[in-house]
């Protein structure tokens, strides 16, 4: 079944809120991603009640799902955006975030980047090494500004998640090792343009267990309180994000614990709390619509292709990850057999679903791959000289382009 309420069958039809997503498919064609608004809204704001105690600034990860109408939906209900590239800041700013609401991580910024952000004025940089340091400061000095900073630490704390998608382990290249920041903390003053008043930290993506975020989060207080014991002055804590998900029978952490436990060891603290969710709000808000093209069968296997391929969803072929493969429309009962999803793209982990036990699909049905509304379009590529797809939001009974189809003239844009 469908891993999220927005998505349901109504008499074998599959459909998105109140609009069948064969409707939108006939207007549209495929592939498509497909995501519900009012799931985004009710991710977000479930979030934000979990974390109501502690008057968190939210800041969305716009990596997850970076589309100009997704980031509106969010800067409406008050998020910030947690930004890492200068495309991101442009799209933050673009869809409308005051920039006193955007954090800048990444530990690759450039100096056009880093001059970019400071004349926008946004909240702070999320630092990561004593050479980004350096060349904030110089960016600082050039603007005749004092810019604010929090140091992003290394707790090197284990997030039981996909070797890929952990960031807080010593051996990853994100942060700074405690004991590296403590004397950055303690000799700030070699950084006369910058606020270093604040500590980040972001151990991975898609953790199931509170145990990892706590874990982190007592590091960092035990950190906080030794540097504060020295004189230094802390008044951000930037927990980061990484919530996980159901793609397929993950048990998540529920928000409302998270946000007790989380609570509890912050207070009487009088830190400003910023929070960097982004597949938690988005992720199973969105599916990817894909046309069978073609069923074919060898000696070994069984293998429905369809036009949606590793381009358009990176995920499996990069992370062997998992997404549920459901009919857009169901057929009586005719069994099922065991196959493999996918694309024509000409690569052999083009594989979208691996040995899935799926219905006997046939050519012209449709298929929606779901739990695909973060890391989806956004890591999409044009590979294989593949236009990228469509997107498509619905509210309600009402669905609308958001991002209109790439064409072949699209691939060349700007060659010679």
């Amino acid at each position: 079944m469908p891993t999220d309420k927005f998505f349901n069958y109504k008499k074998n039809e599959l459909y998105c809120e109140g609009m069948r997503i064969r409707d939108i498919a006939r207007k549209v064609g495929t592939p498509f991603y497909l995501y519900s608004q009012s799931s985004i809204e009710k991710n977000f704001l479930d979030l934000k009640t979990a974390l109501h105690p502690l008057n968190p600034l939210i800041c969305y990860a716009v990596k997850a799902c970076s589309n100009l109408s997704v980031l509106k939906t969010l800067v409406k209900l008050g998020a910030g955006m947690d930004i890492v590239s200068g495309g991101e800041l442009f799209r933050a700013m673009k869809a409308g975030c005051p920039p006193s609401r955007i954090v800048y991580a990444g530990v690759g910024k450039t100096r056009k980047e880093i001059k970019e952000a400071i004349r926008a004025g946004i909240f702070a940089f999320n630092a990561e090494s004593y050479a980004e340091l350096t060349m904030i400061n110089e960016e600082a000095e050039k603007s005749k500004r004092k810019v604010r900073v929090a140091l992003r630490i290394n707790p090197d704390v284990d997030a039981k998640t996909h070797k890929k998608i952990t960031t807080g382990k010593a051996e990853n290249k994100f942060g700074i090792d405690i004991a590296s920041a403590q004397k950055i903390f303690l000799t700030k003053k070699q950084f006369p343009n910058l606020l270093i008043k604040g500590i980040h930290v972001h151990i991975g993506s898609q953790i199931t267990k509170v145990e990892p975020f706590i874990k982190a989060l007592k590091r960092v207080l035990s950190f906080a309180d030794r540097l504060e014991k020295k004189g230094a002055s802390i008044e951000t804590l930037d927990l980061g994000g990484g919530l996980g998900i159901v793609y397929h029978n993950e048990k998540p952490i529920s928000v409302k614990d998270y946000g007790k436990k989380i609570s509890r060891l912050l207070k009487g603290k009088s830190y400003r709390i910023i929070f960097e969710p982004g597949r938690y709000i988005t992720g199973n808000a969105g599916v990817l619509v894909a046309g069978v093209h073609l069923i074919k069968k060898s000696s070994k296997k069984k293998f429905v292709v369809v036009d949606a391929a590793m381009n358009d969803l990176m995920r499996p072929a990069i992370y062997e990850a998992y997404h549920g493969v459901l009919p857009v429309l169901r057929k009586a009962p005719a069994g099922k057999v065991k196959a493999d999803v996918v694309g024509p793209v000409c690569e052999t982990g083009d594989v979208l679903a691996f040995g899935r036990k799926l219905p006997r699909f046939e050519e012209g049905d449709l298929i929606a791959i779901m739990s695909s509304g973060a890391y989806g379009f956004s890591m999409a590529s044009q590979y294989n000289s593949r236009p990228r797809a469509a997107e498509v939001m619905v509210k309600g009974r009402n669905s609308k382009v958001i991002r209109k189809r790439e064409s072949y003239a699209s691939l060349v844009a700007g060659e010679e």
